[in-house]
């Protein structure tokens, strides 16, 4: 009977994680279909050469090529050098939008890839765009 109880149980847990239904981020299903759909003009972003304590400012423009209005509940980076700033309004089809990224090199060195991910109402719900460049240590005295 056990054996029984376990084998069911495999297939329930089996099924519900090859579930096809997606959870849009504000919470209701989405399909491919009808989600809107986040399409970055550039999702790379290299800024060169700059110098320790600099700081780095770009805009990444997007499209919402999706059929519903693009929501965006989040963004955020891989270190805390990084602020992302995002459009708190929906975003209607067709219309564009920026996201704003902002890098410190306080205290960084060498080559940087910082990872910027934005969490929004398609599929998949998460998009990632990157900020690149190298930092340059201070002059040796």
């Amino acid at each position: 009977m056990k054996k029984v109880f376990i084998g069911i149980l495999a297939i329930g847990l089996l099924g519900a994680c090859n579930s096809n239904n997606k959870t849009a981020a504000n919470g209701t299903a989405a399909t491919a279909e009808n989600a809107a759909k986040i399409k970055f003009d550039n999702d790379a972003f290299d800024f060169g050469k700059i110098k320790q304590g600099d700081k780095v400012t770009h805009e990444y423009k997007f499209v919402n090529e999706g059929k519903s209005p693009l929501i965006i509940t989040d963004s955020y980076a891989t270190c805390g050098c990084t602020k992302p700033e995002w459009p708190k309004t929906p975003i209607k089809p067709g219309d564009s939008g920026t996201l704003k990224v902002t890098f410190s090199s306080v205290g960084k060195s060498g080559l940087q890839d910082k990872q910027i991910t934005v969490v929004a109402n398609t599929v998949p719900n998460t998009t990632v765009v990157h900020l690149v460049g190298e930092v340059l240590e201070p002059a040796k005295k």
